[in-house]
């Protein structure tokens, strides 16, 4: 009874919040990934040809998966959600990888803004989509001469169909800090989503109807950002993040939220969910201790100590000689305590927590296996995060 209560409460809260809203079964046939190492399961490594140290990947592949990350990343428990296999990367053509489920662009170091030849990653954001375009036009084609690769590629009517996940925007803003004030980082957002929104229409065009579109996260919570633009305790919040990094991610969030309205409004066909991410890590970091966290901002893999374990010169897993001493960046014993990985990318325990948070009607009782539900267009939003953390994630911690 208590449960029943608790779903009405919470649905009821929803329809006040979005009257319009009508309810959609959360179950899609393919899934097709965009961004940057939030979510790379491949890309960067298969496509630059490197391997990351066996350190990334160790808690659930116990192998380098590609991933940044000690094991699973948000896109890899959504596919677990939805009975779907893990995405491969469009790039990793190696072990007979199978597309038919879906296909992951996302791409570490990735920008919204198109790449330059000094760029970290060559694959942006308007690649990715054009490598999608790619990826559309050559399933098309091969099944057009028949079913011999149905079991390796998805059916046409799956790019309908299917749900289009977005998480990018953060190095846009992360790099542009190295370079510019924070006055033209700011002036900098409106170009940087005009871009977007180019990428996101041409998806439609495509036949792409739904949605599940990311905001930034706490940029200055992370070790990296800290160390290097936080030594100047003045310039640090309450928490110890870097004001200036966050301000500019609450701005970008403010009129990427702006742009999905806008979009919902142009295509009244498709479903559009803005999912406020930022106050989900960022309320994640201020109540570490009650989810079950030990260090909220310090890198579990790293090299230096406490109060960060980060140093930009070493990556975590290599070995350098600094002062004519070897160093090696090590990860720590436990990472389910922490919830930053190597002091830019979470852990597998906080992506976890993460996605839970993120998903509030597929856990703690709101599941109605296989099938979830979730609202047209629905924001998960400040108001909303704080209602389930008092009634429900309080009493389920990590």
């Amino acid at each position: 009874m208590t449960t029943k209560i608790l779903i009405v409460q919470i649905l009821t809260l929803c329809s006040i919040i979005l009257p319009k809203a009508n309810s959609l079964v959360f179950k899609y046939p393919a899934v097709f990934n965009f961004g940057d190492s939030n979510s790379d399961t491949g890309e960067l490594s298969a496509g630059l040809g490197f391997t990351l140290d066996p350190v990334y990947g160790r808690t659930h592949f116990k192998a380098s998966s590609g991933r940044f990350c000690d094991g699973r990343l948000i896109v890899d428990f959504l596919m677990d959600a939805m009975k779907l296999p893990f995405l491969n990367a469009y790039l990793d053509s190696i072990g007979l990888p199978s597309f038919q489920k879906g296909c992951n662009f996302a791409a570490a170091g990735s920008t919204i803004h198109q790449a330059t030849p000094t760029s970290v990653c060559p694959f942006s954001f308007d690649i990715q989509v054009n490598q999608f375009l790619h990826f559309k036009a050559r399933v098309v084609e091969l099944l057009a001469k028949g079913k011999r690769l149905d079991k390796y590629i998805p059916a046409v009517d799956y790019f309908s169909k299917g749900l289009y996940t977005f998480d990018i925007g953060q190095n846009d803003l992360a790099g542009a800090f190295y370079s510019k004030t924070i006055d033209q980082v700011l002036a900098s957002i409106p170009k940087i989503l005009e871009e977007f929104e180019t990428g996101l229409r041409r998806l439609y065009d495509e036949g792409a109807r739904n949605f599940w579109i990311h905001n930034t996260g706490p940029l200055g919570c992370l070790a990296q950002n800290v160390a290097k633009f936080g030594t100047d305790l003045s310039m640090l919040d309450e928490l110890g993040c870097v004001s200036g990094h966050n301000q500019a991610a609450k701005l970008f969030n403010l009129q990427l939220h702006a742009l999905c309205k806008k979009l919902q409004g142009d295509y009244t066909d498709s479903n559009i969910t803005y999912v406020d991410i930022y106050t989900i890590k960022y309320s994640l970091i201020a109540n570490y201790s009650r989810y079950g966290f030990e260090q909220p901002i310090m890198a579990c893999c790293g090299v230096g100590g406490a109060p960060l374990n980060y140093n930009s010169g070493i990556s975590c897993g290599q070995t350098k000689v600094i002062n004519g001493t070897s160093v090696t960046a090590k990860a720590c014993s436990d990472s389910t305590e922490y919830v930053n990985w190597d002091g830019i990318h979470y852990t597998e325990a906080a992506n976890h927590f993460l996605f839970k948070y993120a998903s509030p009607f597929f856990y703690h009782g709101f599941l109605f296996s296989p099938f979830f539900f979730f609202l047209k267009g629905c924001i998960l939003s400040h108001q909303f995060i704080s209602y389930l953390q008092s009634k429900v994630f309080d009493k389920n911690k990590k």
